[in-house]
C-alpha cells in the first residue's frame, strides 16, 4: 500500500515555491498571447497557406531549439517545413532557401547577428518573412513581412536572464500557428497518420485487416458436417483460439471458439459424434479485408471476442486474425 507523502521540510518547501513561481510566470506569458492574436497572426497563417515551397524556420541558441520544434510540428501537420541553422546559412546553406519558400525567424531580441545576416538574401529573393520576436521595433521586426509579438515582462529565471518564459511563449505561438493552419487546410487524422506511419496513430489509421490476416492454410476452417474432434484439431493446429465453419462457396456460416468448447463440454457431448453444425455460434461476427485494423480492435472489444473471421462482400472466407496479430502489429 502506498503511504501518504511525508510533509515537506523547509528545503523542499523552497524548491516547491521556486517551481510554482516559474510555472506561474510561464503560464502568464502564454495567457498574454491571447490578446495579441489579431490581423497579424491571421496574415502569418495566410502566408503559410499560400506558400508554394517550404516554411524555413530559423533561430539560434534557445530560440533555435524552439525553431526546430516548430518546424517539426509544421511538417507533421501539413505544412512542409525544415529548420535552417542561421550560422550555417552564410557557409552555403542559404542555397536551401528558394523563391517559393517562406521564412519564419525566431529571435527574442530581434537583433541576433546570425539571423540578421539572412535579411539581404531574403530581400533579393523576395521571400516573405515572419518574425517571431520579443521586440517588434527591432531590426528583425522592422524587416519582417509579418511580426508576431512574443514578448514577456519577465523570465521565470530568478536572475531574469535564462530564456524560460520567452521560449515558452514562442513555442506556444508556434503551436498556435501550426494548429490554425492545419485546421484551415482541412488536415485530417488520416493525413496526420500518413506523416507518422511508424507511430501508434499511423498504424491504427493506415493498417488494414488484409495486411494482418492469416490466409490460405494458416486460416482455421472446417465444414459444418465435420466432427467436433476434427474442429478441435483444426483449432489446435492453427492457434487462433477458434475455427471458422464455412458452407457452400466458402461462405462463413459460424465460428467455434474456446468459449463454445467450454459450453459444449458442460453438456457432456461426444466429441467424436457431434458435428460442428450442432455446436458452432451462428450467426457470427466477421470483418472485411479492407477495413482498418483499428476497427478489428474495436469490434473485439465491443463483442468481447479475441478473434475474427475475415469475409469478403459476398460473405466468403478470405482469412482470419486474432488479438495477438493486432498486438504484434502494434495496433493495440
Amino acid at each position: 500500500m502506498n503511504s501518504a507523502p511525508a510533509p515537506a521540510d523547509a528545503a523542499d518547501q523552497g524548491l516547491l515555491a521556486a517551481a510554482r513561481r516559474a510555472l506561474a510566470i510561464e503560464a502568464r506569458a502564454v495567457e498574454a498571447l491571447l490578446a495579441r492574436l489579431d490581423v497579424r497572426f491571421a496574415a502569418a497563417c495566410r502566408l503559410c497557406l499560400e506558400c508554394q515551397g517550404r516554411v524555413v524556420v530559423t533561430g539560434i541558441g534557445k530560440s533555435g531549439h524552439v525553431a526546430r520544434k516548430i518546424a517539426s510540428t509544421l511538417a507533421s501537420t501539413g505544412s512542409p517545413a525544415f529548420f535552417l541553422h542561421p550560422a550555417e546559412a552564410s557557409h552555403g546553406d542559404l542555397g536551401m532557401i528558394t523563391r517559393a519558400d517562406l521564412v519564419l525567424a525566431l529571435s527574442n531580441s530581434g537583433e541576433t547577428p546570425e539571423v540578421l545576416l539572412l535579411l539581404p538574401h531574403l530581400t533579393r529573393l523576395a521571400v516573405p518573412l515572419i518574425a517571431m520576436v520579443g521586440k517588434s521595433d527591432s531590426t528583425l521586426g522592422r524587416s519582417a513581412t509579418v511580426v508576431l509579438d512574443v514578448s514577456v515582462p519577465e523570465e521565470a529565471c530568478p536572475l531574469n536572464l535564462a530564456p524560460t518564459a520567452s521560449t515558452t511563449a514562442a513555442l506556444a505561438m508556434g503551436d498556435a500557428l501550426a494548429v490554425a493552419v492545419l485546421e484551415a487546410r482541412g488536415f485530417t487524422e488520416l493525413d496526420f497518420a500518413r506523416s507518422h506511419p511508424g507511430g501508434m496513430l499511423g498504424r491504427q489509421l493506415l493498417l488494414r485487416v488484409e495486411q494482418l490476416m492469416r490466409t490460405g492454410q494458416a486460416a482455421p476452417v472446417v465444414r459444418p458436417e465435420a466432427t467436433l474432434a476434427e474442429g478441435l484439431l483444426e483449432m489446435s493446429r492453427k492457434g487462433l483460439g477458434m475455427t471458422v465453419i464455412t458452407g457452400a462457396d466458402d461462405v462463413v456460416i459460424g465460428v467455434f471458439t474456446d468459449g463454445d468448447l467450454r459450453r459444449a463440454l458442460d453438456r457432456q457431448i461426444d466429441v467424436h459424434r457431434v458435428t460442428m453444425r450442432e455446436v458452432m455460434t451462428t450467426p457470427c461476427k466477421t470483418i472485411g479485408p479492407q477495413e482498418l485494423a483499428a476497427e478489428a480492435v474495436h469490434r473485439m472489444e465491443l463483442y468481447r471476442i479475441t478473434a475474427l473471421p475475415v469475409a469478403d462482400a459476398a460473405g466468403r472466407l478470405v482469412g482470419a486474425l486474432n488479438v495477438h496479430d493486432l498486438f504484434r502489429a502494434g495496433v493495440v
